[in-house]
């Protein structure tokens, strides 16, 4: 994990890189002071049972506190953050201990054990931003979530503080961890429930407080994108396995995906190791100044080049590409931000006013549209499935001739592969890849 001793010089500079922006967003948007809340605890309908709390990310942004309802932060120009920290008395439940940690000396912090009483430490503060949901409204503290004051604080937290990828290079070492012991368990025939239990017990996480829902496929189910569920029963043959899976450090993410073979299908693992090739390339395209479209586009060229060579389709790369063909076979996007949030928020602004970087024409399922900077966090994961319903589709179109459906039979019972990094964009250079270098720690 992070060195909390290393933490308090990052942490710091951290902290004063977000006071100086919101001091400037402030000024900008006409507003004296900020105020976000952490966020409240929401119950199911008739009933006493909560959900999973997820904190404001603005307000865990600034702290690394992600399981503290009824918080609140108060930043004013030139004074240091006032953190008002929830602390009930309860019996029911094991409160938050009281505040320590790296974190402690950039804030005051005043202690509430009544959710109401944060209210009369936020008002008297003139013009009053604040950031969060409808129901997390105090007395006087009302959420409006200013969209230009918005748009100043979204557009540059795409670029990273050094505190920030400390974070995020520990989250891939977490993850990593998990991922290897996935693919112990998937090759010594564990079922998707027990392979999931195995990246649990290896990361430290539980359901509760990973990143996202791990996606967890075996054979068929590899071709399934958001595949949703965990069989208990372990398949009669394992041919492959595709998990995609994240973990979280002081309340930012990894996200990573691996595709595995039990062997003896040489087609499926031909393919296996041209997507590797593919997604190593695409990384290496990470660099400050290209717009992340056309590293989507690339994708697709590449796609398409392995569709050709590996006899799938029998047409040109460019004519795979041109008439839509490698969408079959890679229906998503190439990445997208990550951060604070799994799909980090601001991937489609062009600028800091919230115009919009519209995706490529055909390109609808795209998350990132923006010009690549220095300290952005972005994902590559290509993909190469084969997924019925779209398959239907091409052997319903003029193109069905030029595909070998003997071939794609056989790779079906496969499923399908991706591939996801982590990488950093770096001022110069090549990109940073955080999950090949958590891998690689791990030997």
């Amino acid at each position: 994990m992070v060195n909390n001793g290393a933490m308090n010089t990052p942490y710091a500079q951290h902290i004063a890189q977000l006071q100086q922006r919101t001091e400037s967003a402030l000024a900008r948007s006409g507003f004296d002071a900020l105020a976000i809340a952490s966020g409240i605890e929401k119950f199911a309908f008739l009933d006493d049972r909560p959900y999973l709390f997820q904190p404001n990310p603005h307000f865990k942004h600034w702290l690394p506190l992600t399981a503290h309802p009824n918080s609140w932060l108060l930043i004013r120009p030139a004074r240091k953050p006032l953190l008002v920290y929830y602390q009930p008395d309860d019996y029911w439940h094991v409160p938050p201990e009281a505040p320590s940690g790296f974190w402690v000396e950039q804030f005051d912090i005043v202690v509430i054990s009544d959710p109401a009483e944060a209210a009369q430490h936020l008002q008297g503060q003139g013009r009053l931003a604040v950031i969060g949901e409808a129901d997390a409204a105090l007395a006087g503290v009302i959420p409006n979530n200013p969209e230009p004051l918005l748009h100043l604080l979204h557009y540059p937290r795409a670029c990273k503080s050094e505190y920030e990828l400390l974070q995020m290079r520990a989250a891939s070492r977490r993850a990593v961890v998990g991922h290897l012991a996935a693919r112990d368990a998937f090759m010594a025939g564990a079922s998707e429930l027990d392979i999931h239990r195995a990246y649990l017990a290896a990361t430290g996480h539980t359901d509760r407080d990973l990143p996202y829902t791990n996606i967890v496929g075996l054979n068929e189910h590899c071709a399934v994108l958001h595949y949703q569920f965990q069989d208990a029963q372990a398949p009669a043959l394992a041919r492959s396995f595709l998990v995609d899976a994240g973990a979280q450090v002081n309340g930012y993410a990894s996200d990573i995906t691996r595709t595995w073979s039990r062997g003896g299908h040489e087609e499926f693992e031909a393919l296996l190791a041209a997507m590797e090739s593919a997604q190593l390339a695409l990384v290496d395209e990470v660099r400050a100044g290209t717009d992340y479209r056309e590293i989507h586009l690339s994708t697709h060229r590449r796609i398409a080049a392995i569709l050709a060579a590996e006899g799938l389709v029998k047409m040109s790369a460019e004519a795979i590409v041109a008439e839509g063909v490698s969408g079959i076979f890679m229906p998503h996007g190439i990445g997208h931000l990550l951060g604070l949030q799994v799909h980090d928020i601001g991937g489609f602004m062009a600028d800091e006013t919230g115009a919009v970087a519209e995706k490529p024409e055909g390109h609808r399922y795209l998350r990132l549209t923006r010009r690549l900077e220095a300290g952005m966090v972005v994902t590559i994961e290509p993909g190469l499935y084969f997924i019925p319903t779209l398959l239907k589709q091409l052997r319903a179109s003029r193109h069905a001739a030029a595909v070998d459906w003997a071939k794609v039979e056989r790779l079906l019972p496969c499923g399908g592969i991706r591939i996801e990094d982590d990488v950093v964009c770096r001022a110069a250079g090549a990109p940073e890849n955080m999950t090949r270098d958590a891998f690689a720690a791990s030997r």
